[in-house]
């Protein structure tokens, strides 16, 4: 189920660009914008299609947001498995390969055997964690698209990627909502 997801992503971040407007509002107070985006979903634009921007840390959700989903819990099991089974694999194939028969004892040995699986499953959990971050973190992210810099001075962001018939609606909705500035990727 994870591949499936990381193909998505890797084809949207390659893919052409929409004919969807960047629109961004800046906002004052948290309150506006949350009511800005009640009526963004009021007017029927998908909550896939606005983000907040903030510099501030907000709780999930108290925005209006959706609330987003990730697998990343699922790298590191894929990362240990591959790890484990790769850590077997070379233990086991190189005692095979070259075996060394002492006193009767047998050619898999399996507390050196259990180090370099130990080892293994660390190393690939470790490795698919990091890369499990940077796919959950959608990066990196070739279109940065419509910013202002006052958002890190305290200002909400509202961006919002609408059609072109619905430009001018998502702007009166902004302005209505108490918008301090409303900019286009124009």
């Amino acid at each position: 189920m994870a591949m499936p997801a990381i193909l998505q992503r890797m084809r949207d971040a390659i893919s052409p660009p929409s004919t969807k407007q960047a629109i961004l509002g800046l906002f004052q107070d948290a309150e506006s914008a949350a009511n800005a985006g009640d009526a963004l979903k009021g007017a029927g634009v998908p909550d896939t299609d606005y983000d907040f921007l903030t510099d501030s840390p907000y709780p999930e959700g108290s925005l209006g947001e959706r609330e987003e989903k990730h697998r990343l819990y699922l790298y590191p099991f894929i990362g240990a498995l591959l790890g484990l089974s790769s850590g077997i694999m070379i233990t086991a194939m190189s005692q095979v390969a070259y075996p060394l028969v002492t006193g009767g004892k047998p050619v898999l040995s399996l507390p050196p055997m259990a180090i370099v699986c130990y080892e293994g499953t660390m190393l690939g959990a470790i490795l698919f964690t990091v890369i499990g971050i940077v796919f959950e973190s959608r990066l990196p992210k070739f279109q940065l698209g419509i910013y202002d810099n006052r958002i890190t001075q305290g200002f909400l962001g509202l961006r919002v990627k609408a059609e072109p018939e619905q430009r001018y609606e998502v702007i009166e909705i902004m302005n209505s909502a108490g918008a301090v500035e409303v900019k286009t990727d124009e």
